[in-house]
This record gives C-alpha cells, structure tokens and sequence, in this order.
C-alpha cells in the first residue's frame, strides 16, 4: 500500500489554509494558484513542488519512520480540494464574489478541520463506498 508521511500531509494543508486566509483577506484569487498548481499537478503527473522540496527540509528522520496517510485517500482528498480552489479561482476572474467566498472558505475550512484532526473527504469517501457496497450487495 503507497502511503505519505503526515508532516508532508500537514504541511499541504496548511499551505491550503494559509492561502485561503490571505485570498479572502486581500479579496484576491492569484494566492489560491500556489496550492492549486501544486495540488493539480501531484494529481495530473504525481509530482507535487511544495512536498518535493518540503521533503528535504522538513522532514528531520527517513519518511518511513513518520505516521503514514493512505495516497488513495489523499488523492481523493486532493480531487476535492483542487475542485473546490479551482471553482474559487474561476469564479474570481469572473467577478463571482459570492462563489469565489463560498468555495474558498469551504476549501480552507476542510483543510483546516482536517489539520484538527478530523477528515471531511475521508468521511465523504467512506460514506461512498458504504453506500456503494450496499448497492452492489442488493443487486446481487
């Protein structure tokens, strides 16, 4: 099973909340690109800036030796949030303020109840096989 050291997970949503803070505190959608890029790209190509240079940084003993996070949970995660950053930054650059304020609090409160510990997308997720087990059990 592929996994992700936690502090690597931590530090990507923490560049999510931070980014989210300063977008709605400036009004402004271009801060918002730095976790979007990132975040598409990891998803599109599996390489991610921040984390990749994070690693070297932040990371004080071997990954392997950190708590581990499910990837295919994160990508889910990951399709969530870019969804989310991608609806806000679209509905900037379109004078939407009302959607830009939606989708990006609703981006920065899942990460940040997410560093609190509890994880929204995981539920969703979780909550979507559930359902889908169920649906397939009964067809059957």
């Amino acid at each position: 099973m592929k996994t992700i050291p936690k502090p690597l997970v931590m530090l990507n949503q923490w560049t999510i909340v931070l980014s989210v803070i300063i977008a709605l505190l400036t009004q402004s959608a271009w801060i918002l690109l730095i976790p979007l890029v990132a975040n598409l790209s990891s998803l599109l190509t599996g390489f991610h800036p921040i984390l990749v240079v994070a690693k070297r940084w932040f990371l004080s003993k071997p990954a392997s030796q950190y708590i581990q996070e499910d990837y295919a949970q994160l990508r889910f995660n990951q399709w969530l949030a870019v969804g989310f950053l991608l609806v806000a930054t679209i509905s900037f650059f379109l004078n939407w303020s009302l959607l830009f304020n939606i989708a990006t609090i609703m981006v920065g409160l899942a990460a940040s109840i997410a560093i609190a510990g509890f994880c929204i997308g995981c539920f969703i997720r979780f909550q979507f096989q559930q359902w889908n087990y169920r649906r397939k059990k009964s067809i059957a």
